[in-house]
């Protein structure tokens, strides 16, 4: 009978440790860049996010197409073995609407200062709906035609300061600039198909000084989502998650930590 006793008892440990185990596990963040930028505009981020636990994958944005791009980052998904909280900046919103959809291992998306689409709406569509947007044809550059179809599309570098980050030092503004990646205007002109936001809980942070998205659209976008909860940052321009890493990480962690 003690022998029995003594096997339930080990079994019953077992099983709490099991249990609490698999909740300590934290889910994975993966972070998806935008336009005219690269994955090093997370690097203010991921250390944050890290120091806290939490594993992190910042995906390289293909930058192609609203379809492509959001197939490339769900492939993605389909490795990472523990729940995700997929973050997309400014066009890496459309991704993440795209790639999330359906994937039962995404509990939380995260809109940084990012369009979040309907179905049919493209992020050029969403950019000019409201005024303010200083990202247009007199900031762009020259379009660099593809063999394959379609332009190329970069922010003039004399004018990235004032239409993407007039909240960075020059130095930093200049440097993102001139190491800028190029999105293609079929990108910026594909309309959504899916829109995850829909059946996933989402977080919106913006700023309410952003130059390249209005921040009335923002305001629109995140309402219309029913987001979990909105954090506005006085004075912060498009690039909010480099100038105010600790405002992004904390609303990630928020996301994180939700039921």
């Amino acid at each position: 009978m003690k022998t029995l006793i003594a096997g339930l008892a080990l079994a019953a440990m077992a099983f709490a440790t099991s249990v609490a185990s698999a909740q300590s596990v934290k889910p994975t963040i993966v972070l998806v860049h935008g336009a005219f930028a690269d994955s090093s505009s997370w690097n203010g981020v991921v250390p944050i996010l890290e120091k806290n636990g939490y594993p992190v994958v910042a995906v390289a944005n293909p930058l192609r197409s609203v379809k492509g791009d959001g197939d490339y980052v769900r492939s993605l998904l389909n490795t990472i073995k523990t729940p995700v909280v997929l973050v997309g900046h400014s066009y890496g919103g459309m991704v993440i609407s795209h790639a999330a959809d359906g994937e039962a291992n995404v509990k939380a998306l995260v809109y940084v200062a990012a369009f979040a689409p309907d179905a049919g709406e493209s992020a050029g569509a969403l950019d000019t709906k409201f005024p303010g947007a200083l990202l247009g044809p007199h900031t762009l550059a020259q379009p660099v035609p593809l063999l394959a179809g379609g332009n190329d599309l970069y922010v003039r570098q004399d004018k990235f300061h004032e239409a993407f980050a007039p909240d960075l030092p020059e130095d930093a503004a200049r440097l993102a600039a001139a190491t800028q990646r190029p999105i293609t205007d079929i990108a910026f002109g594909e309309p959504a198909t899916t829109s995850a936001w829909k059946t996933i809980p989402s977080w919106f942070i913006y700023g309410d000084g952003d130059t390249a998205i209005p921040p009335q659209a923002l305001a629109f976008m995140a309402e219309r989502a029913h987001a979990k909860a909105v954090v506005v940052v006085k004075d912060a321009s498009h690039v909010v998650m480099i100038s105010h890493p600790d405002a992004v990480a904390k609303v990630i962690e928020d996301a994180a930590t939700a039921n």
